[in-house]
């Protein structure tokens, strides 16, 4: 390879021994790359960071939001309106006082305010790849041309030597060509909390998983300890973060259930203004077969397509998910995108992860198994205080010598920290260790002051490939107690790790004071005892020791490790949490379905998940080796029948994601690590541990739960259920308004031919927006109704119109129609007979209005009439009425605000009329009630 040929980078790296990756990289552990070298190099690939993709500006976003279709017909009908006022003010035929262009200028007003809201809420930039960003180091320290230099970390090629050191995050991917007692935090990435021991000597076979490739570093992970020298093998979007960044771009955001439901209603809402307002405008020149009647005719048009549009709705709804969001917080929910808190009452699956969120994350030892003992230990958490118990017999450990040798082992066998801060116990490390220390230290067995007594003088660090971890102390004093001229030898080794592992290595087995040779019977009796605990969720551990004669050499282990004493088994469980088992029965209850995905053993997810009731014995139980194996399509066989993904990468979630999601599932899912947060951002709910989760997953995320616990997504579900009821309450109450409108302004041709239109549209957009948008505002924090929780979750294909809203809405536009046009038929003959013959179009705008006031009082409940409900569990639509009343009052009887809006004193005659018309709007729909209540109830067997 020439010196300027460039290298190819799309090598399996972890299979190359570390002198070919320098060689095919054409580097040099000691001299580095040469200026020249990095020059070329930074010209062919770029800088080392990440690249973002698409995206729209923000002058796109603006111009999104007005290609509405509600608020182009609104921009179409001010425009109108706008030609209309100029011709009456050229013509002169504005009346004293009046303001030209009002309705122009009110119409556009609201467009743009909507305009504004939609803007703020889709302008809220993709912060994910500005998180995975951050996990770059800004400085790194490296060789080139034989030197040891500190550059930017952008500046980073394929080919730099890098050098690692305690505290630093490694700023790319690479190779180790040297690892010196390194261990390396991959929990950014893989998800796993503990750290990672490096080895530079491996070569590895090309299928092994991204968490154990052992031999690579990655961008964004941070050192623990130890240092390593590094050969860069990926810079920029060629690192494992820069793949998921890519996977990040990828993902499309899909338009939630309820975007997708008000998209539907525009459409329908401007269909239909569309066609009455064509039979309104045709028909009336048809009939009279007058061309001077168009001008009456096209306001009377412009009239009705404002009455359609909900014009409050969208800061309605708006104002009703931020009071959801509001309420989620208290019940520990951080919901970071709004229309995710109705996406919530729609789901049909929760995937969660079992550690922290199905349980404590908190591992607790349950019992240890010698082969003559079989103690249970009681005490729970991280504190030390505890018995050990056989049956009802309580044991002194320190006085049976194979239980006491089993917890030395724990003791000093063990890099975790039991402390005490602040009156709580916890555990710096790792958690299953630190239930070791705990179980050890409820005997007496005290770290530190056997950390004095056996100094620790070499280790096998614990790797995933031999699953196992021994440690190498001095023991002068043959401190185990068995047999004295056995132990009689100045270093011990402590060994501990998967049980299988271990017992294959051991030829001896200690009993009570004694060692023997292990014999078949045993060794199955030990493996039966095992293979019971794990299907029982037990993670359990076996542990064994060897005198050693000498110090053995470094990276003898396999030598080393072999002729073993068996000392015996500890179990140890994360326990569930306490109220999780209730939260799971609320989602069965609810008809939605709880899954486990982890990365932990089989066996343990399955008993833990059928402990909990998120599986049945029968349920079907995927791997990840089996996942890798699948197709998305065959996949999608299996998803409805999976309960449990065993020994899952971060990785798979994507893929289990898109899997249910085809099925037609609205899918919540949690992840705390990089690797999530494609996952998070694909899933209809992507969730992330507010107190583990990585700041990239959060970013990705709609929610936070904020204590990182199961009951929490089920808490927040509720609430989006309440929210999305309430919002269908609202929709109706606003467009069965809206349409009682339209029908009144449709007929006034007909009713009034003479008359002109009843309603302009400066007061068509005071009731949409003020008489429909206060009260709608106070039916948004409606309280749950009681059986929210025990039906199925809102089918996310169901029209917005579906169990019976739209006929709903058609019907009480109707009755509010055919009352108010009753009233104006009389008002208009009434009027014309004092001195005042507009008067009645006052009236009739004043009876719209007030009948409103009756309907939101009367829509609070479905079913229940309104003297059965508490009116003090929503007081906010009793005020919402009574303010919009003297509102609507000081429109008639306040100069200024008469003149502006058009209206005229009424008598108190005419006023009482109109209260008592509007009164009927109220009495109908608790008669609708009454009737449908003995309806059903005469129906019944």
């Amino acid at each position: 390879m020439s010196a300027h040929a460039q290298p190819k980078l799309d090598t399996a790296w972890h299979t190359l021994e570390a002198p070919r990756s320098l060689e095919l990289l054409q580097s040099d552990p000691r001299a580095g790359l040469s200026q020249s070298q990095v020059s070329d190099r930074q010209t062919k690939y770029g800088l080392n960071e990440l690249e973002e993709t698409g995206g729209r500006s923000s002058f796109e976003i603006i111009l999104d939001q007005f290609k509405n279709i509600m608020l182009i017909m609104l921009i179409a009908v001010a425009l109108i309106s706008g030609v209309l006022s100029f011709l009456d003010w050229r013509s002169g035929a504005l009346e004293p006082g009046e303001i030209p262009f009002k309705d122009t200028i009110a119409i556009l007003a609201i467009v743009i305010l909507n305009g504004i809201l939609g803007y703020l809420q889709e302008s809220r930039a993709e912060k994910a790849l500005a998180a995975l960003k951050q996990l770059a180091a800004p400085r790194v320290r490296v060789v080139r041309d034989g030197k040891t230099l500190e550059v930017d970390s952008q500046d980073l090629v394929p080919g730099d030597v890098m050098l690692l050191e305690a505290g630093v995050q490694v700023s790319a991917d690479g190779r180790l060509v040297e690892a010196v007692n390194l261990q390396i935090r991959e929990s950014a990435l893989t998800g796993e909390a503990h750290a990672v021991t490096k080895n530079a000597n491996l070569h590895l076979p090309e299928e092994t998983s991204l968490g154990d490739r052992i031999n690579l570093v990655y961008q964004g992970t941070e050192v623990i300890q130890g240092r390593g020298t590094v050969l860069v093998t990926g810079t920029g979007m060629r690192t494992e973060i820069g793949k998921i960044a890519q996977m990040l771009q990828a993902v499309e955001s899909e338009p939630t259930p309820l975007q997708q439901r008000m998209d539907q209603l525009s459409k329908v809402l401007v269909a239909g203004a569309l066609i009455l307002v064509a039979i309104v405008v045709i028909g009336g020149l048809i009939a009279s077969r007058d061309l001077g009647r168009f001008q009456s005719l096209l306001e009377t048009s412009l009239s009705m397509a404002v009455a359609i549009v909900p014009e409050g709705l969208p800061a309605v709804i708006t104002v009703t998910l931020a009071l959801g969001t509001q309420r989620m917080v208290r019940r520990q929910a951080l919901i970071r995108k709004l229309p995710a808190v109705e996406t919530l009452g729609s789901v049909t699956t929760i995937c969660s992860d079992k550690t922290g969120t199905l349980t404590q994350n908190k591992m607790v030892v349950q019992s240890l198994h010698t082969i003559s003992l079989s103690p249970t230990v009681s005490g729970h958490g991280y504190s030390p205080e505890g018995e050990f118990l056989s049956g009802n017999t309580k044991l002194a450990p320190t006085e049976h010598p194979e239980l006491g040798a089993l917890l030395l082992a724990c003791t000093v066998c063990n890099d975790s920290i039991l402390q005490h801060d602040d009156g709580q116990w916890g555990i710096l490390g790792d958690p299953t260790e630190g239930a070791l220390l705990v179980v050890a230290a409820k005997a007496g067995f005290e770290r530190d002051q056997w950390s004095s007594k056996l100094p620790r003088v070499a280790e096998f660090p614990f790797s995933s490939e031999r699953k196992r971890m021994s440690v190498i102390v001095e023991d002068a004093a043959g401190l185990l107690q068995a047999e004295t001229d056995f132990l009689a030898t100045p270093y011990l080794m402590l060994t501990k790790g998967s049980p299988e592992l271990v017992l294959e290595r051991c030829s001896q087995i200690q009993i009570r004071d004694r060692v023997e040779s292990i014999t078949p019977s045993q060794r199955q009796q030990i493996l039966d005892r095992n293979n019971s605990l794990a299907a029982s969720g037990l993670r359990v551990l076996g542990f064994a020791y060897k005198p050693l004669p000498d110090l053995p050499a470094e990276g003898s282990d396999e030598a080393t490790e072999t002729e073993l004493v068996w000392l015996g088994l500890v179990d140890m469980l994360d326990a569930p949490r306490p109220e999780v088992r209730d939260a799971v029965e609320r989602c069965r209850k609810a008809g939605i379905r709880p899954v486990m995905i982890t990365g932990d053993h089989q066996l343990t997810a399955q008993a833990i998940a059928q402990n909990l009731g998120i599986a049945k014995p029968d349920d079907e139980v995927l791997t990840g080796r089996e996942l890798e194996r699948m197709s998305l399509q065959e996949l999608e066989e299996h998803v409805d029948h999976v309960s449990v993904y065993a020994r899952v990468a971060p990785e798979h979630k994507l893929q289990i994601v898109k899997a249910l999601q085809d099925r037609g599932k609205i899918v919540a899912m949690t992840g705390d690590g990089v690797n999530d947060a494609p996952a998070l951002k694909q899933a209809d709910i992507g969730i992330a541990m507010g107190i583990t989760g990585t700041d990239v997953s959060k970013e990705a995320s709609d929610m936070v739960l904020l204590d990182d616990n199961f009951s929490t997504i089920v808490a927040a579900t509720e609430e989006g259920r309440v929210v999305y009821t309430n919002i269908r309450r609202f929709i109706k109450y606003i467009l069965g308004s809206n349409v009682g409108e339209l029908l009144t302004i449709a007929a006034s041709p007909i009713v009034v031919a003479a008359g002109g239109v009843p309603l302009t549209p400066l007061q068509i957009l005071w009731m949409n927006l003020v008489t429909d948008g206060l009260p709608a505002l106070a039916l948004a924090v409606e309280p749950a109704e009681a059986n929210v929780m025990n039906r199925p979750p809102n089918h996310p294909g169901e029209s917005i119109f579906s169990r019976g809203l739209g006929l709903y809405i058609v019907r009480i536009g109707i009755v509010l129609a055919l009352l108010t046009i009753s009233l104006m038929a009389w008002s208009y003959d009434y009027a014309q007979q004092g001195g005042n013959p507009e008067r009645w179009k006052t009236m009739v705008f004043t009876t719209l209005c007030l009948a409103q006031m009756g309907h939101a009082i009367a829509i609070r409940s479905n079913t229940r009439l309104t003297i059965e409900l508490n009116p003090f569990s929503n007081p906010y639509v009793w005020g919402s009425v009574i303010l919009t009343t003297v509102l609507q009052l000081m429109l008639i009887y306040v100069a200024p605000l008469r003149n502006f809006f058009g209206t005229h004193v009424l008598s108190f005659t005419e006023l009482m009329i109109c209260f008592g018309v509007s009164l009927l709007m109220f009495v109908w729909i608790e008669g609708e009630k009454l009737f449908f209540r003995l309806y059903f109830r005469n129906r019944k067997p």
